[in-house]
C-alpha cells in the first residue's frame, strides 16, 4: 500500500514537471535591451538624480531659512 502511494506521488510529480516544462517552452523570449537604449536610460536616470538632489538641497535651505 505504501509503495502504491509512493508510485502515485512520483507519477503526480512527473506530470507536474511535464506541465512546467511545457509552460516554460511556450513562453515568448525576452529580448535583451539594446546597448544604446540602455545607455540613454542610464544617462536620463543620472540627470534626474542630479536634478532631484539639487531640488532637495534648495528645499532644505528654504526650510532652514523659514525656521529662523
Amino acid at each position: 500500500m505504501a509503495d502504491e502511494r509512493i508510485t502515485q506521488a512520483l507519477a503526480r510529480i512527473d506530470a507536474a514537471l511535464d506541465r512546467i516544462e511545457a509552460a516554460s517552452s511556450n513562453r515568448p523570449a525576452i529580448a535583451a535591451p539594446d546597448k544604446p537604449a540602455m545607455a540613454a536610460l542610464v544617462a536620463r536616470h543620472e540627470n534626474l538624480r542630479e536634478s532631484v538632489s539639487g531640488s532637495l538641497t534648495e528645499l532644505d535651505a528654504l526650510i532652514e531659512r523659514l525656521e529662523r
